[in-house]
């Protein structure tokens, strides 16, 4: 049996994440590579009390140091009994954010620094990469525009945070992907979900050459 491939999808609010994770995944099983879609933080029933607490935290919230840890707790539980075992079968996993997401939160604009993002994920998910990481870039005016229009004013902890933070988040994710060109593919989100879709499978297709 074939080990299977891990595909994160990244990017800041807005950008489309969620829709793209899902259409990613049909289009997998259609071409008859079974795929597992899932998301960060959660995925395991562990992983998604923590995401419960990252979200809506109780009293005051979180501190920088407090956030980052319970996220590596969260996708230790993922890695460990969701991802590590989806690939073991053979299956795709296709992820709604991953490592880099904290990196990009916590470390960048949460001012942690890479490193301790970094030495947090070997400890708690020794280090596991995905096979490729898809950067979903788009312009500041769409990602307002699509934000009002999904929450409606009411945000999460983390996506109500002001624009100044999103603007490091997305500097940041953009710093990783020029630095590791051989993990990250950066793709246009403008336009329909159909058509970035479409940049996305086009994107995907060495893998998918290699799995066949």
């Amino acid at each position: 049996m074939n080990h299977g491939k891990f595909i994160a999808l990244e990017g800041g609010e807005g950008t489309g994440k969620s829709t793209q994770s899902r259409l990613l995944a049909e289009a997998l099983e259609a071409l008859g590579q079974p795929a597992t879609v899932t998301r960060e933080p959660g995925g395991t029933e562990g992983a998604e009390a923590i995401r419960a607490l990252l979200l809506a935290p109780p009293g005051p919230g979180w501190g920088p140091r407090a956030e980052a840890l319970l996220f590596a707790a969260a996708r230790s539980d993922h890695v460990e009994r969701l991802i590590r075992p989806a690939l073991a079968a053979g299956r795709w996993v296709v992820c709604d954010r991953f490592l880099d997401s904290s990196r990009a939160y916590q470390g960048g604009a949460g001012g942690l620094g890479d490193d301790t993002i970094m030495a947090l994920h070997d400890i708690g998910s020794e280090g596991l990469l995905p096979d490729m990481t898809v950067l979903i870039d788009v312009t500041p005016e769409t990602i307002s525009a699509r934000l009002a229009a999904r929450d409606q004013g009411v945000a999460d902890a983390i996506g109500g945070r002001g624009a100044a933070y999103h603007t490091n988040v997305a500097q940041a994710f953009r710093r990783f992907a020029a630095a590791a060109p051989d993990r990250f593919v950066t793709i246009g989100g403008e336009g329909a979900p159909d058509e970035v879709h479409r940049r996305i499978m086009a994107a995907l297709a060495p893998l998918l050459e290699i799995a066949a």
